[in-house]
């Protein structure tokens, strides 16, 4: 009998024992992995992840004409070239972000469902009015739908900027274009003529038409500058995106957009007259439409840092001193 009792209060005491490590455990210590989650939550998530990546892969399938359209016309357009760097950019901001990711939440897929309804309801307005632009758009509300099924709203607002980004790889509507290049024609045509006098060469405009010498040089509506000015914003909104400035340099870096596409595509259009004066009708038709697309666009970035460069020349910074701080310095400087 005495064993049996000693034998039960060991029992008993390791039980005791371990109860107390079990309440003196450790809770377990933060992780830095955003997408870690609790095991419940992981599970509750689990039918919500599933209808995200069912959406998204009949989406892509969906939207597959819609993207061999946008990519032809980054093919067969020179000003829409920009589009390959589109993706890349809105991939590189999510990167620079990646500090600020809020990790996936349970709540805001219904929403995120809803977003999808609306972008199909664009489709089909697209598709029954043929208006091809409509139908890319909805493009990125599918796409945001997509980002608040999978990873829940946090995760959305985070994201957003570079979702809303895409939206310059899509070419614009045909009547926006038809619209805004007849005026953007007649500022590129007299700019145009203007900087081939300067530069001593006999041109003549008349109409849409510059006269250089024998040839005649056409501003069509391609050669408006619309399609540049698109891709000219999207460099400055990237390059807002990227570097921390103040609110008015952002403004004036937003207001110089307008200006430098115009002095962007009046400068395209005077290389190409100079070199149908001095080269060949071949290699000025092959320059406008094959390099000038890209030729441009780092043409427009030095604008852009001349204006930045202009701005800290005229707007420099200095420190402002009190009485007594000036004091201070002036006797640790003798000391």
């Amino acid at each position: 009998m005495k064993k049996i009792k000693g034998r039960a209060r060991r029992t008993s005491a390791m039980v005791r024992h371990k109860d107390q490590q079990v309440q003196e455990a450790p809770a377990a210590e933060p992780t830095d992995n955003p997408l870690a989650l609790p095991v419940v939550s992981q599970i509750h998530l689990t039918p919500r992840l599933g209808l995200g990546l069912i959406v998204l892969a009949v989406g892509t399938w969906a939207y597959f004409p819609t993207l061999q359209e946008i990519v032809t016309a980054w093919n067969q357009e020179a000003d829409y070239s920009h589009g390959y760097l589109v993706i890349p950019m809105a991939i590189l901001f999510l990167w620079l972000q990646r500090k600020a990711f809020p990790g996936i939440s349970e709540g805001g897929w219904l929403w995120g469902g809803l977003l999808v309804l609306v972008s199909v309801s664009m489709r089909l307005l697209a598709g029954t009015y043929f208006i091809e632009a409509v139908d890319a758009w909805s493009l990125l509300l599918w796409l945001a739908g997509c980002v608040t099924i999978l990873f829940g709203w946090p995760v959305l607002r985070w994201s957003a900027p570079s979702i809303a980004f895409l939206i310059f790889m899509i070419p614009l509507p045909f009547r926006v274009e038809g619209l805004l290049s007849l005026p953007l024609q007649r500022i590129a045509t007299k700019i145009s003529c203007w900087g081939l006098q300067l530069l001593g060469q006999p041109a003549i405009a008349e109409g849409n038409t510059i006269l250089v010498g024998d040839h005649q040089l056409e501003v069509a509506q391609a050669c408006s500058g619309l399609r540049l000015f698109v891709s000219i914003l999207a460099l400055g909104i990237a390059y807002l995106m990227l570097v921390r400035r103040s609110w008015w340099e952002r403004l004036v870096l937003l207001a110089a957009v307008v200006p430098i596409a115009i002095v962007a595509n009046s400068a395209r259009i005077i290389a190409t007259g100079l070199l149908y004066e001095f080269a060949s009708s071949e290699t000025a038709h092959r320059f406008s439409h094959d390099l000038a697309g890209w030729a441009m666009i780092p043409f427009a970035a030095l604008l852009f840092w001349l204006v930045l460069w202009y701005l800290g020349k005229l707007f420099q910074e200095h420190e402002q001193l009190g009485v007594e701080n000036l004091v201070r310095r002036i006797e640790t400087s003798i000391q």
